[in-house]
């Protein structure tokens, strides 16, 4: 099968449930058409009506341009699949398809492309020749040049990179996998030796561009480490990768910095949990290699998922010592980098609300603590999404980073490609980057207006976006609904989009909305995402509080109608509110966490705590027994619907239960909602359509807009 990776996870975790989302049977397809009775003034029908008229404009997949920057490729969403279009970088009009379909009239799911280092070829992954089952590597020659596959795969693949030298491809590949790696995807229902038997490991494959026929690929690295991450040695002869023991899904968050020849064995040259100082214990990702080959630099801080990078660009020695902390007390989470030379680095990173890129030089010995750093100017700062879809705020250049190319979009604006290059006047916005695609000319938002706010709570300056109400009129009264991020390491970047449990949609339905990016998240340094550690519901709750307050000092908010909704953290933290106040009149709690001592035992994912908890919960109870919502339950009166998928690894569905079946016995209005076969992340579009469903016709009955 075909593996569309899980890029964006800022985003994933947000509750966007049309497309985002252990104890169930056969019931539940039949539960599911049982609808919740109606509020008055709101059905089925209108939410359906208004949902619909969100869904419009197109979306880029990826884009990638050329390393001589002469042409663009990119990917976009066609019927039946998914296709690559490729055109002179100055005029993406004149775009022509790249495809390994039979006829130009088929369509199926091909992406993740990237470029050869002569710029003359492109490869990518394609299911055209088994549609549907399989995707397996494919080159295309541009400019009269023949397509080859080059691979016969079986498995999920991903992050196709082409070797320095262009004589090489190397991937993820999970050989025989039957699901996506990770927590997201729904896990396979639990039977033989669990933790042992079945095990899916992710390893790097490599594919020789001169194949005569297509063939198997080399496995790379051994078959007892899952990598997360590669990159390529500059002489092509090796690789570096973030790697942990199997099972993939569990041990990201204890994963160790691994250096091998493609012909040796791997050698561990950093282990986070062997460190001291600042980063002993915390998380790796985004593994650089420096153009001489003496460094290796990457993204290192407290995360809790993977792929949801944020913290403190860090470099190593290739061979191993002590890594050194290149941005320590920066305001911003870095969450991707790329060298420019041996002595420069390019960061793109999270400071606020805002998208920026920045390039940072390296001076002194940079293999010696006296290294020191300087920071130019940001080339943009995006008060938005900006990426090229291969990891979280990845970009795209030419060979000599002369050019940067991205896709980006904000909540008053929809997605297009742009571009920008270093040492232009930067305007912050959109307005400070050359736009080159014209995809969703004219198209017009259905929301209301969006505002990055401000406000203080205890030492820190929170960071919100607030989205009025559609035809917003002043001289009237709102409710506000407060959405809750997941994480809690992520941020709620400005994006264009209607549809699912989102903003959009409520402030279509006549809601303002309330995204506070909370102490725990990113955007404003280590020292902000750090500030929950041992404190989950407690700081955090006081800055959501605080925006409130914010919010209802400066907009005509009806008090009375204040509700609250999040997944996975959101989702506990939703949990968690209802038992610490009553301000919030109704919720919604998605894939939440009821009671993290039992969860400590029941996820997939228990790796994760340790750093957040400062211990296991059998070593240090009370500190899990502080954060658990359940221990405070009988101060709930708040009505709660609550959702989750039924095979979710992450926050799983026991977890929902026992709130539910808590508030139940309190005679508090609650309903719980368990989804067939889905993971963390929702995969059927009814699924995610019946969540926004109810969840309108939930806040309507308690919190209705029309007043």
């Amino acid at each position: 099968m075909f593996l569309t990776p899980i890029f964006n996870r800022f985003r994933a975790v947000l509750l966007i449930l049309a497309v985002q989302a252990c104890c169930a049977g056969s019931h539940l397809s039949t539960a599911l058409a049982q609808a919740a009775p109606a509020a008055p003034g709101l059905d089925r029908a209108h939410i359906d009506q208004v949902l619909d008229g969100l869904r419009h404009g197109k979306s880029v997949g990826q884009v990638a341009v050329s390393p001589d920057g002469k042409r663009l490729a990119w990917t976009i969403q066609a019927p039946g699949g998914t296709e690559i279009r490729v055109a002179p970088l100055n005029d993406l009009g004149k775009s022509e398809r790249v495809t390994a379909a039979a006829r130009l009239d088929e369509h199926c799911r091909e992406g993740q492309i990237v470029w050869a280092p002569d710029g003359k070829g492109l490869a990518f992954f394609s299911d055209c020749g088994k549609p549907e089952e399989q995707a397996d590597l494919y080159l295309s020659i541009l400019d009269g040049g023949a397509l080859r596959r080059l691979t016969e795969l079986k498995g999920y693949v991903e992050a196709p990179a082409f070797s320095p030298d262009g004589t090489k491809v190397a991937f993820l590949y999970v050989e025989g996998g039957t699901r996506p790696p990770g927590g997201l995807a729904a896990m396979k229902p639990p039977a033989g030796v669990i933790g042992e038997d079945g095990l899916e490991i992710q390893r790097v494959a490599v594919a020789r561009v001169d194949a005569a026929a297509p063939a198997a690929p080399t496995m790379a690295t051994p078959a007892n480490l899952h990598v997360y991450e590669f990159d390529w040695r500059p002489d092509s002869k090796g690789l570096a990768y973030v790697a942990a023991d199997p099972p993939g899904e569990n041990n990201w968050w204890v994963a160790k910095l691994y250096a091998q020849a493609l012909d040796g064995a791997p050698k561990a040259i950093l282990a986070p949990a062997e460190v001291a100082g600042p980063l002993h214990g915390l998380q790796i990702a985004v593994p650089r290699w420096s153009p001489d080959g003496k460094l290796i630099a990457f993204i290192g801080g407290l995360m809790s998922d993977q792929g949801a990078t944020g913290g403190d660009v860090w470099i190593v020695a290739a061979e191993g010592g002590m890594p050194r902390n290149l941005t320590p007390k920066r305001p911003s989470s870095p969450a991707w980098i790329e060298w420019d030379g041996d002595e420069h680095l390019y960061v793109n990173e999270l400071d606020g609300g805002n998208t920026q890129l920045v390039r940072m030089r390296l001076q002194g010995d940079r293999t010696s603590e006296r290294v020191a750093t300087s920071f130019g100017l940001p080339l943009f700062s995006i008060p938005g999404s900006a990426g090229d879809g291969r990891m979280e705020l990845s970009l795209s250049s030419t060979a000599d980073r002369a050019l940067w190319v991205f896709s980006a979009n904000t909540f008053d604006h929809p997605t297009e490609i742009y571009s920008t290059k270093p040492g232009a006047a930067m305007t912050p916005g959109l307005e400070g980057v050359a736009q080159l695609s014209h995809l969703n000319d004219g198209l017009e938002r259905g929301w209301g207006k969006s505002i990055s706010l401000t406000w203080k709570s205890d030492n820190f300056r929170v960071q919100g976006w607030l989205m009025l109400p559609r035809d917003y009129d002043p001289a009237k009264k709102y409710p506000l609904l407060v959405m809750v991020h997941g994480g809690p390491a992520s941020a709620l970047i400005g994006h264009w989009g209607g549809g699912g449990l989102g903003a959009a949609s409520f402030s279509a339905l006549g809601y303002f909305v309330l995204q506070p990016n909370p102490r725990g998240g990113f955007g404003q340094g280590e020292e902000f995402t750090q500030a929950n550690r041992k404190d989950f519901g407690y700081g955090d709750l006081r800055d959501i509080l605080a925006g409130v307050d914010r919010v209802e000092a400066q907009y005509p908010i009806d008090p009375a109608r204040v509700g609250v909704t999040g997944w996975s953290y959101g989702g506990f933290m939703t949990m968690f509110a209802v038992t610490q106040t009553h301000r919030f009149k109704a919720a919604v709690a998605g894939a939440g966490i009821s009671d993290w001592q039992s969860y400590y035992g029941e996820n997939s994912i228990d790796q994760w705590m340790t750093p957040y908890f400062g211990a296991t919960v059998y070593d240090d109870p009370a500190v899990y027994a502080k954060s658990s919502a359940i221990n405070f339950i009988k101060a709930v009166a708040t009505p709660t619907l609550v959702v989750v998928g039924d095979r979710d690894g992450e926050c799983p569905a026991p977890q929902s239960f026992e709130f539910w079946h808590a508030l139940r016995a309190q005679h508090v209005p609650t309903q719980l909602v368990v989804y067939p076969n889905e993971g963390h992340g929702f995969v059927d579009p009814a699924h995610g359509r019946d969540v926004v469903e109810r969840a309108a016709e939930w806040f309507a009955r308690y919190m209705p807009a029309v007043h």
